[in-house]
């Protein structure tokens, strides 16, 4: 990913989160649905395939979904079309909550879902389950990321991994010393850096709040941070509304942020790799993997309930998935693959190093992003779980 490359998940407006709130509703009621069902549709993951249709249409994140339009040397759509005859049409998304309510209108065969929509659509009925064993390149991807709780249900499949990352805590070396090895500068150190502190702009920050606590305040009992009960939410609520005041801007545009540690506007706070590497030559800044560890997303190509074209939206699985697509896609976005072989085809050769593609012990210290729902997904079953919508509701609070 480049200067130039559209951020993919921007600001989300007022508008869109009180649709978040409405559609999300549902989520209280029915928790995650049983995978054999397919959620409200029962829709189900076919047991063969048939003749490509000749069309597909897909919803993603920009620069997921690259045809030459916007450069012409980046482009792994043509060779799908020509390979499998499937023409693409695709609309490019700002949010997770626009991506969840476009796929209720039924005009895509395929979604790129972070971790923080997934679940919502599985819940919504609006994706199927995902037979994997039609999908060959599924085998590549490494394991870490198959069967995860933002992607599968009761042990099965709702989609196939696409890229995934952290979200890093950077500081600027000659204003942030000594050298932060804790989110404590971020929390309840954050007023020494006061005004020039950032952290990510989105609900799912919440579960950055709650993952400091799972160390800091062990007796609330937090064992994952998108599992939290109305003590526990509150809880982070309460430390995220003490942090508001030492907070200079909250980002969602990457290139502001990038800005911001450049001018020295921001010296502490949430950044991904990719931000620490876009810095101008000479920036004084470092990214870290505090102690209490980090959260992030694994993002998952996911196929609409309603499908016009199946066979195609299959045929786009197996290809994005392949070492060649994956590695085009990844390192245009600016995040690890998630195909064990694609590191051979990086053009950049530290691509893969820089993102710690395959380490399965840094991937283990990260916590995915995961729709939180009322049904815990840390496993309890003697309480409710607070939903997105409550998490929505905590964050317009926190911002005032």
């Amino acid at each position: 990913m480049n200067r130039s490359t559209p951020l993919r998940r921007t600001k989300t407006s007022a508008a869109l989160a009180g649709l978040a709130i409405l559609s999300v509703a549902l989520l209280t009621a029915c928790g995650t649905t049983s995978a054999g069902n397919g959620g409200s549709t029962g829709a189900k993951a076919p047991t063969k395939l048939g003749t490509n249709e000749g069309a597909v249409s897909i919803l993603a994140w920009p620069g997921y979904v690259e045809d030459g339009s916007n450069d012409p040397a980046v482009d792994w759509v043509s060779a799908f079309q020509d390979e499998t005859g499937c023409k693409v049409t695709s609309k490019t998304y700002g949010t997770s909550d626009e991506a969840f309510n476009l796929m209720k209108t039924g005009d895509y065969d395929l979604v790129a879902a972070s971790g923080d929509a997934s679940l919502r659509l599985v819940a919504a009925g609006d994706v199927a389950p995902v037979n994997t064993d039609l999908i060959p390149n599924y085998a590549g991807v490494y394991d870490f990321l198959k069967l995860q709780a933002w992607n599968s249900v009761d042990g099965v499949s709702y989609g196939v991994p696409h890229g995934y990352g952290a979200n890093l805590l950077m500081y600027k070396t000659d204003a942030v010393t000594p050298a932060p090895t804790s989110w404590n500068v971020v929390f309840d150190k954050s007023s020494a850096y006061k005004g020039k502190v950032t952290a990510y702009d989105s609900p799912i920050y919440i579960a950055d709040a709650a993952m400091y606590l799972m160390s800091h305040q062990p007796d609330l009992g937090i064992k994952n941070p998108y599992a939290l009960d109305e003590k526990q939410l509150a809880a982070a609520v309460d430390l995220l509304k003490v942090q508001r005041p030492n907070i200079g801007e909250y980002w969602s545009d990457y290139l502001k942020s990038i800005q911001a540690f450049e001018t020295g506007d921001t010296v502490v706070g949430t950044t991904w790799q990719v931000i620490r590497n876009s810095l101008a030559p000479g920036t004084k800044a470092e990214v870290v993997v505090p102690s209490e560890g980090v959260t992030g997303w694994s993002d998952t190509w996911m196929v609409g309930s309603k499908a016009k074209n199946p066979n195609c939206a299959y045929a786009w699985l197996n290809y994005i998935s392949s070492p060649k697509a994956n590695a085009q896609a990844t390192e245009y976005f600016g995040e690890a693959p998630s195909n064990q072989k694609a590191c051979d085809f990086m053009s950049n050769p530290d691509q893969c190093s820089l993102f710690h593609a395959g380490d399965a012990d840094y991937a283990s210290k990260i916590w995915y992003w995961t729709t939180p729902i009322a049904t815990c997904v840390d496993g309890r079953t003697d309480v409710k779980c607070t939903d997105y919508a409550a998490w929505t509701t905590a964050w317009q609070e926190i911002k005032g």
